[in-house]
């Protein structure tokens, strides 16, 4: 069993900032975040992957040059710095990872990019 707790999200105003973290209850390798926009499909942000000491990140086109994902391995937490926001970004926001096969997600946590 892996619990995944997200926290950080709000209300912003367009070109803010916000930072997501991502508190997992055990090591995950890799770990991701998803988004869900109402009445849309949830489509994947990032992830990061860690390879010995290196963490490699990956993001989805939508999100480049303006997400940063990054992880204390040593607490098992994952953040998700978001810059520039839009209003295209409002979504409750989702981690998720698997363990031995068996994928886990966080509650979610919303994120609102209004004025």
């Amino acid at each position: 069993q892996v619990q995944l707790v997200e926290s950080g999200g709000g209300l912003v105003q367009p070109g803010g900032s916000l930072r997501l973290s991502c508190a997992a209850s055990r090591s995950v390798n890799p770990i991701a975040w998803y988004r869900q926009a109402p009445g849309k499909e949830s489509e994947w942000v990032a992830k990061i992957t860690t390879v010995g000491s290196t963490n490699y990140a990956d993001y989805a086109d939508f999100v480049k040059d303006r997400f940063t994902i990054s992880r204390l391995n040593a607490k098992n937490t994952m953040f998700l710095q978001m810059n520039s926001l839009k209003p295209e970004d409002t979504a409750v926001y989702y981690c998720t990872a698997n363990r031995i096969g068996t994928p886990y997600w966080g509650q979610g946590t919303q994120v609102t990019v209004s004025s």
